[in-house]
C-alpha cells in the first residue's frame, strides 16, 4: 500500500483540480444554456448533420466500392486474362471487333508458355427464355467450349459443367444462372428440365453458383446468364463461326503476369500479321488493369464527394460561429453576472466551447444516422454499396469535435474578453 507521501506527491496539482471544477461547471451552464435556446440549438445540429452525412455516405460508399473492386478482381482471377476483338483504346471509325479466330486460340494453346486453358466466347443478347407457363429475357446467352466454370473460377452448385463432347456435337445443353434458376424453377432443381432459349430447346446440365454483383454496370447481373456449347450458340442463333468475341486464358504461373502479358500481345500480332507501325486489333485485359481502373474510378468518386462533404462542413462551422456570435450578443448580461460573481474567462471559454461541441457531437450522431439511411436507401435503389465501419464513427467524431474548436474558438474567446460592467451595461 502507498504511504500518504507517496499519494500527496502523485496527487493532481491544485491547478489541475481548478481546471477540472472549471469543465464540470462549464458542462452545467452549457447545458443550461442549449435548453434555453433550443431553436437556435436545432440550426446548429442541423447545420452540422449535413456536413456529417455527407461524410458519412463518403466513407461508407468508398469503402463498399473498394471491397467490390476487389471482389471484382478477386471473380476475374489473378492468373488470368481476357482478350477481346478490337482495340477497346483505339476505337477507330469502322475497326473490326470480330478479329479473333480458332487459329488464335489453337496457337494460344500449343505454342504460348504457361497457357494451360483457352477458352473462347461469344454471346448473343438479349434472349427470352421460358419454361411451361414462366418466361423472362435474359440480357445474355454465352457460347463457350469446355470447362467454362473452371476458366471463370466460378462453383457449380449442382450439375456438371459444359464438355469437349458437347462442343463437338454442338449439344443443345446449357448451364444456367442463378437469376433465371430461381425466376424459371422456384425453388425446384433445374438440373435436367428443357428449357426454350429462343425457339431452341435445351436442356440444363450444370446450375452456376450465385455470384452477385454487376461489374459491367447498368445494373446487369453477372448471375443472369445462361450457358451453352459456342457451336451451338453460333449454328442455332445464325452466328458468325469463324471468329469470337473473347478469349479467356488462364496461366500456371500467376506472379509471372508480366511475362506472359508480354508474350501473348506478341503472338497475336505475329498471327495477325501486325506491322511495327501498326496498332493492336485485339485488347488484353488483366487482373491487375481492372483493380487500376476500378481505383482511379474509386479515387474520383472520393476527391468529389470529399469536396461535397468539406462545403457542407465549413458550411456548418460558419452557421456554428455566427449563431455563437449572436448568442454571445445576447447574452452579455449573462456573462457579466458571472464574471461578476467570480467566474474566470477561462471558465467562459469553456462554457461557450462546451455548447460548440456538444452541438457539433449531437449534430455528428445524426448526421451519422441520416448518412447511413441516406446510404441504404441509395444501396437499395444499386446506386453505390455502403460499408459500415467504426472508422466511420471516429471521423465523424473527429469532425465534429474539429468544427467545433476551429468555428467556436472566436466567439467563446470574444465572450471571455468581456469587461463585466460594460457587459452589464449592454445587456440592460
Amino acid at each position: 500500500m502507498p504511504s500518504a507521501a507517496s499519494w500527496f506527491r502523485t496527487a493532481p496539482s491544485p491547478e489541475a483540480l481548478r481546471l477540472g471544477r472549471s469543465v464540470l461547471r462549464a458542462q452545467g451552464a452549457a447545458w443550461g444554456a442549449l435548453l434555453a435556446y433550443k431553436l437556435r440549438s436545432a440550426f446548429v445540429v442541423l447545420a452540422v448533420a449535413l456536413g456529417i452525412a455527407a461524410l458519412t455516405i463518403i466513407i461508407a460508399a468508398v469503402d463498399g466500392a473498394r471491397r467490390k473492386a476487389l471482389e471484382i478482381v478477386e471473380w476475374f482471377g489473378p492468373d488470368a486474362v481476357l482478350i477481346f476483338g478490337g482495340n477497346i483504346e483505339n476505337r477507330a471509325v469502322g475497326q473490326r471487333t470480330l478479329t479473333l479466330t480458332w487459329d488464335d486460340a489453337r496457337a494460344i494453346e500449343r505454342s504460348l508458355p504457361g497457357a494451360y486453358l483457352v477458352t473462347p466466347m461469344r454471346a448473343k443478347q438479349a434472349v427470352t427464355l421460358r419454361y411451361e407457363n414462366r418466361n423472362m429475357v435474359t440480357p445474355l446467352i454465352v457460347g463457350t467450349t469446355a470447362d467454362y466454370a473452371q476458366a471463370w473460377n466460378w462453383p457449380l452448385v449442382e450439375g456438371r459443367d459444359i464438355t469437349e463432347e458437347d462442343v463437338l456435337r454442338s449439344a443443345k445443353v446449357c448451364l444456367i444462372g442463378d437469376a433465371p434458376a430461381r425466376e424459371l424453377f422456384g425453388d425446384e432443381s433445374p438440373i435436367g428440365k428443357v428449357i426454350l432459349a429462343g425457339d431452341l430447346p435445351v436442356q440444363v446440365v450444370g446450375r452456376l453458383a450465385y455470384r452477385g454483383f454487376t461489374p459491367g454496370g447498368g445494373g446487369v447481373s453477372v448471375d443472369d446468364r445462361l450457358i451453352m456449347p459456342l457451336t451451338t450458340l453460333t449454328q442455332r442463333f445464325n452466328l458468325e463461326r469463324k471468329y469470337f468475341r473473347g478469349l479467356r486464358v488462364k496461366f500456371l504461373e500467376p506472379e509471372l503476369m508480366e511475362d506472359h502479358l508480354a508474350s501473348l500481345k506478341s503472338l497475336l500480332r505475329h498471327l495477325h500479321k501486325l506491322g511495327d507501325d501498326m496498332p493492336d486489333d485485339f485488347s488484353v485485359i488483366s487482373a491487375s488493369e481492372v483493380l487500376k481502373f476500378l481505383t482511379m474510378i474509386t479515387g474520383g468518386i472520393m476527391v468529389f464527394l470529399g469536396i461535397t462533404a468539406g462545403a457542407a462542413m465549413i458550411v456548418g462551422g460558419f452557421v456554428l460561429a455566427n449563431l455563437l456570435f449572436l448568442s454571445v450578443s445576447e447574452r452579455q448580461e449573462e456573462i457579466g453576472l458571472r464574471k461578476a460573481m467570480g467566474a474566470t474567462s477561462l471558465d467562459i471559454t469553456l462554457q461557450f466551447l462546451s455548447e460548440a461541441v456538444w452541438l457539433t457531437l449531437i449534430g455528428a450522431v445524426a448526421g451519422m444516422a441520416l448518412g447511413i439511411g441516406m446510404g441504404q436507401l441509395l444501396a437499395k435503389l444499386g446506386l453505390l454499396e455502403i460499408r459500415l465501419s467504426m472508422k466511420l464513427f471516429l471521423l465523424a467524431m473527429a469532425s465534429a469535435m474539429a468544427i467545433a474548436l476551429v468555428f467556436g474558438l472566436k466567439p467563446a474567446r470574444s465572450a471571455a474578453a468581456m469587461d463585466p460592467i460594460e457587459a452589464l451595461r449592454g445587456g440592460k
